[in-house]
């Protein structure tokens, strides 16, 4: 007798279950259904209400912030470039999850296409792994700016950074581009309905009636090699920096260079702390209820975008400087 899976043991799934189950091959399904957060479906509407203000903030703030280094001069450095690409990596990460995710809580608009399931997935993937070569690259310029000043402008140039640009692009969109497609190849027999408020890749396979650890071990692979190679680099580069800023003589000169890069450690504290707990609380949190799972699934994909601007805006001071213009003028 073939085991029932956990979607379809919980009670509340049931009625989902019996309206599609006469009308999807799950051998080939067309469709999937996202039931959101099990649980919680009574607070939908209200959940889905600080995830929208979120996402507006992050919209807003990503904007403005390609907005103004493209056009302040002052700013098209590397620093700059690093900043634009990473706004960029939090905008396509917050609108691949989170239109969809109203539709659930707002409209109960639960149905997504299996192609467009597969390539949700592949955009959260390949763009998560990108953001964290971007955190890289952000390191390694404020590494040579700090403790090579003298040859930051040569090493740094606008075509270097133009091929570190496209050098994690192709990391990211080729390291993970397996997952998705090893999930098309897989026969999905038992159900089409995915407990979660976007197609996880986890979430999705685990739907399969074949053997997964291929694909499992292969994704946990490549989060070791990408992370855990990119979190090695950082603490490589912020041990120079760290080394170079206490060895200055005055007490003020070591303050300004460290807030040079102040900004950097921040962001990349909202971007691996939240996703490194949701990582965790996944593989290894068995006793942690499934809403809690979801829920930080989410947030570590919405935080770090609507955080990252604002901490650019607030520590930076030529983008703070370009933002408080307009109201200086005003008040002279």
């Amino acid at each position: 007798m073939q085991e029932t899976p956990f979607c379809l043991r919980v009670g509340h799934l049931l009625p989902y279950t019996l309206s599609y189950s006469n009308s999807t091959d799950f051998t080939n399904p067309s469709t999937f259904i996202l039931l959101g957060i099990p649980g919680l479906e009574a607070a939908h509407v209200w959940i889905a209400i600080p995830f929208c203000t979120m996402y507006a903030i992050a919209v807003l703030g990503n904007f403005t912030i390609l907005f103004i280094v493209k056009t302040e001069p002052s700013l098209h450095g590397p620093m700059y470039y690093f900043l634009c690409m990473l706004a960029i990596t939090d905008l396509v990460l917050s609108t691949s999850i989170l239109p969809k995710m109203l539709s659930i809580f707002w409209f109960n608009s639960r149905e997504i296409n299996f192609s467009a399931c597969l390539t949700q997935m592949y955009f959260i993937l390949s763009f998560t792994a990108m953001q964290s070569g971007i955190l890289v690259a952000m390191a390694f310029d404020r590494y040579v700016a700090i403790c090579d000043p003298l040859r930051h402008s040569t090493t740094l140039t606008n075509p270097v950074v133009a091929k570190i640009g496209l050098a994690l692009v192709l990391r990211g969109a080729v390291l993970v581009l397996p997952s998705p497609l090893l999930a098309r190849r897989w026969p999905y027999c038992r159900t089409n309905i995915i407990p979660h408020t976007y197609c996880e890749h986890i979430a999705v396979v685990k739907l399969a009636c074949a053997d997964i650890s291929f694909s499992s071990y292969y994704s946990l692979s490549v989060a070791f090699l990408v992370i855990g190679m990119d979190v090695v680099f950082i603490t490589v580069s912020y041990t120079q920096i760290l080394s170079a800023i206490f060895s200055l003589p005055t007490k003020d000169a070591r303050l300004k260079t460290f807030g040079t890069c102040g900004s950097h450690l921040c962001v990349m504290l909202t971007s691996y702390i939240p996703s490194l707990f949701s990582f965790l609380t996944h593989r290894f949190g068995q006793n942690v209820a499934l809403h809690f799972h979801i829920l930080m699934a989410n947030v570590y994909l919405l935080v770090p975008a609507m955080l990252n601007p604002i901490i650019y805006g607030v520590r930076t001071q030529q983008i703070r400087d370009k933002l408080l213009q307009p109201f200086t003028y005003k008040g002279t």
